[in-house]
């Protein structure tokens, strides 16, 4: 029997190499094209990025990118499941660079369906990554008005120590809720706003031409592997990156904003089970826990974990754009495709920080994208 043959874009970086692997293990035939980007991989990644070099000798690997017609057609070839996963990350970083991360989400996979769309192809499935940044704000309940969305924090706001999401109507406080797959989408990024586009793309045109198609939101991934030298994604990171360089972290607004944290093995695990189950076709789906951890949870557990003494600062800085809550809904995933996640945010993070003490220590370039953010006018 052959093998069944998988493309993934963006499979040399965290999520996309996990996958790989997982996929060889259960006997696919994996492709990847990936760029190798610097702000993920460092300098001279073919040589010393260790996601790269986990997958380099087993898997089809191509160096191009999405925005390329050329190197699309190259990688699509035979597949029969395209997963993709590449794209400009990070919430700040879209606020300036807009028209690179409409060109990488957006346009690349407009390529990718003009492709499909007018081409003969071996194409059954794409998989593709979305995110929790489509619904901005989280979902909530308001006691006098029930099911609520509230809009995006304003400076004037925040800069009087207001980091509570309000809305017009609500006398009392909001109660924060899941956020399910049904709830409002109302992106506070462009990051947010091209991965909404991205998802909506796939799922309209794929419907339209015969193709099977999934999305999956991925809420705060995580886990061993993880980038330590990429400034703007990922706060377990940058915070890591802070203790070991024995630099004090900032923790922005009163630290009691939250997230949904899921281990990179169960992301793997629910991506997997969208590529094989049929009963994932034209759905979208939650990837997370349906847990929120505050912003102060994580530095405590860090600088216990890492037996540190660097200072905590709650600093009440933020960033325009960022959200205030965000945790997911979910029962569809667990109802539809049985998926569950096995590791607790605890668990996870101890794994995540024996294999950062592992690592060698990155030159910490939190203060430039500081900077950088402050100078934009997107950091207060």
């Amino acid at each position: 029997m052959s093998k069944r043959k998988v493309l993934i874009t963006g499979g040399a970086g965290f999520i996309g190499s996990n996958l790989a692997l997982h996929l060889l293990q259960h006997g696919y035939d994996v492709r990847v094209l990936d760029n190798l980007s610097e702000q993920i991989h460092g300098i001279d990644a073919e040589r010393t990025s260790p996601l790269y070099r986990s997958i380099k000798d087993k898997v089809h690997f191509i160096k191009g990118t999405v925005t390329s017609v050329y190197d699309w057609q190259n990688a699509i070839a035979d597949n029969e499941v395209i997963v993709h996963l590449a794209a400009e990350t990070g919430t700040g970083q879209s606020m300036y660079q807009v028209s690179k991360y409409v060109d990488v989400n957006i346009g690349g996979t407009a390529i990718m369906l003009d492709i499909l769309a007018n081409t003969k192809t071996n194409v059954k499935k794409v998989v593709i990554a979305s995110s929790r940044a489509i619904y901005g704000e989280g979902k909530y309940i308001s006691k006098e008005l029930g099911v609520v969305y509230p809009g995006h924090r304003t400076a004037a706001f925040m800069d009087a120590g207001n980091f509570d999401v309000t809305y017009p109507g609500a006398t009392s406080p909001l109660q924060l809720t899941a956020t399910d797959e049904e709830s409002k989408i109302h992106p506070s990024s462009v990051y947010g706003i091209t991965k909404q586009n991205q998802e909506q793309m796939v799922m309209t045109v794929c419907s339209s031409i015969g193709i099977a198609a999934v999305a999956f939101r991925y809420q705060n991934v995580y886990g061993p592997g993880q980038s330590l030298s990429n400034p703007y994604t990922g706060i377990l990171s940058i915070f890591s990156t802070l203790i070991k360089n024995s630099k004090p972290i900032n923790i922005f607004e009163d630290g009691k904003e939250s997230r949904d944290f899921v281990f990179i093995d169960d992301v793997v695990k629910a991506t997997f089970l969208g590529i094989e189950k049929e009963q994932a076709n034209g759905e979208v789906f939650n990837v997370g826990t349906g847990v929120a951890t505050t912003v102060d949870e994580v530095a405590s557990l860090l600088v216990e974990y890492y037996n540190s003494e660097v200072p905590v600062q709650v600093s009440g800085n933020y960033r325009l754009g960022d959200i205030r809550h965000n945790y997911a809904d979910i029962s569809k995933i667990e109802r539809m495709l049985g998926f569950t996640p096995s590791v607790d945010f605890k668990t996870g993070l101890k794994k995540f920080t024996e294999w950062v003490n592992g690592q060698q220590v990155q030159s910490s370039k939190y203060e430039e994208s500081i900077s950088e953010m402050k100078s934009k006018g997107l950091m207060k």
